[in-house]
């Protein structure tokens, strides 16, 4: 039987039309990422096994793909299996998100960096996710992150940054999401949510959108972390109640909810006022699932869509584990898979693309010279040898975004002897 010629399960490869579609779209990112003066970064795709599994990534650190320790004996594989840590096999591991290599790279490089610094960070991550529809074990993220910035300038420059790379992608429709973690424990407080039980209750409420208000409350009851009987919080009205809050709960209001966190909300009225003509709504419901994140948390939302286009959040206490001291710290990432398919390839500041179709016996010097010519007039060349069946080379290179063509026989001598036609796209 012959070996499978597909890629990995959950990995993909790209034609070269996709492959222009993401670049273009990754180009766009970039170019207004650093035009809002953020500067980029490359980390290595590996850290070390004990870093990613550290408590920082949440259930994201069960999703690692490890690599094994080279030189394993059978001792070592027999002691791993007796103790059940098959993590004492491994020392590295690919990283499944770019915030820990983040970390670890302003750490290690802190001294050579500005006191204030903004990343840009565009690359691949691998999860061990079960594939499905929208979900790769191999993707692309596109972070901006902003470390040594306490105030909120650093949130309004994120912001400000992503809603300007929507807008160039031609995603001007986006709304985003804000929230803030200590609204979401003052929440819990008012459940009686034990401090120990929090984290596990917010994975919980992570899945509002999926299960519902009763299907929250119930597997709340079901893991001990609301009580139940005729005292004890009445999880789904609330949740429902929630839904409903809007920028108006202090608005003349002489007790604003026991749920609100006021410095909070008020924090995340300075930073709507600022951003005076983004479509920014409050959703106290908003968890996003890393545990690392302290403080303000948003996400990307498309009104034509069940799902988030990326998010972020201040997450102030993680670079402490690495350096020994609190560095304030605030990212946002572009979900690049669930955009890029969109996009459409815009051809404004696209080189014209042509196509030599040559005869058998045109001197391959000639075609060198043609090509040279038209390459140093800003145009994109490929040759193709003349077939029968002309139609379906033509169909074949339109689909993949050549805009016209032009034969090469025996009397071509330059450029202005060919004859370019149009390729209907």
């Amino acid at each position: 039987m012959a070996a499978s010629v597909t890629p990995p399960r959950g990995m993909r490869d790209f034609l070269p039309a996709e492959k222009a579609r993401r670049e273009h779209a990754l180009g766009v990112i970039r170019d207004v990422y650093r035009a809002h003066g953020f500067d980029e970064i490359e980390t290595p795709v590996m850290e070390d096994s004990q870093r990613l599994h550290a408590g920082l990534g949440g259930d994201n650190e069960k999703l690692a793909f490890a690599v094994m320790k080279r030189g394993l004996t059978p001792d070592d594989l027999a002691a791993a299996a007796a103790s059940g840590d098959a993590l004492s096999l491994a020392d590295l591991g690919l990283r499944y998100d770019l915030t820990v290599p983040l970390a670890r790279f302003y750490a290690t490089h802190r001294a050579a960096l500005p006191p204030v610094f903004r990343a840009i960070q565009i690359a691949p991550v691998w999860r061990a996710e079960r594939p499905q529809k929208g979900r790769f074990r191999q993707f692309v993220q596109c972070d901006i992150d902003i470390i040594g910035e306490a105030g909120q300038l650093a949130e309004l420059e994120l912001l400000t940054a992503t809603l300007a790379t929507l807008d160039a992608l031609g995603l001007g429709d986006c709304i985003i999401r804000i929230n803030d973690r200590r609204i979401l424990a003052r929440i819990l407080e008012s459940w009686g949510v034990p401090e120990e039980f929090r984290e596990r209750a917010l994975i919980t409420i992570d899945k509002l959108d999926k299960i519902g208000t009763a299907g929250v409350a119930a597997e709340l009851r079901e893991l001990g972390i609301v009580e139940e009987g005729p005292d004890a919080a009445d999880v789904a009205a609330e949740l429902e109640a929630l839904a409903s809050a809007d920028w108006h709960l202090r608005d003349g209001v002489v007790r604003p909810p026991a749920w609100l966190d006021l410095e909070a909300y008020d924090d995340l009225l300075a930073l709507r006022a600022a951003l005076p003509d983004a479509a920014i709504e409050f959703d106290p419901t908003l968890v996003r699932g890393m545990g690392y994140y302290t403080g303000t948390i948003f996400e990307i939302a498309h009104p034509d869509l069940g799902y988030s286009l990326g998010g972020g959040g201040r997450y102030d206490h993680m670079i402490g584990r690495f350096l020994g001291q609190e560095v304030p710290a605030c990212g946002f990432s572009i979900g690049f898979e669930r955009i890029v398919d969109l996009l459409a390839v815009r051809d404004e500041g696209r080189p014209r693309s042509v196509v030599l179709v040559y005869d058998a016996e045109v001197a391959p010097a000639t075609l060198l010279a043609l090509k040279h010519e038209l390459v140093a007039s800003g145009t994109r060349v490929r040759f193709e040898r003349r077939v029968k069946n002309l139609r379906a080379l033509l169909d074949r290179v339109t689909a993949d975004g050549f805009d016209a063509w032009a034969q090469v026989g025996a009397e071509t001598t330059d450029t202005s002897s060919l004859a370019f036609r149009e390729l209907a796209a």
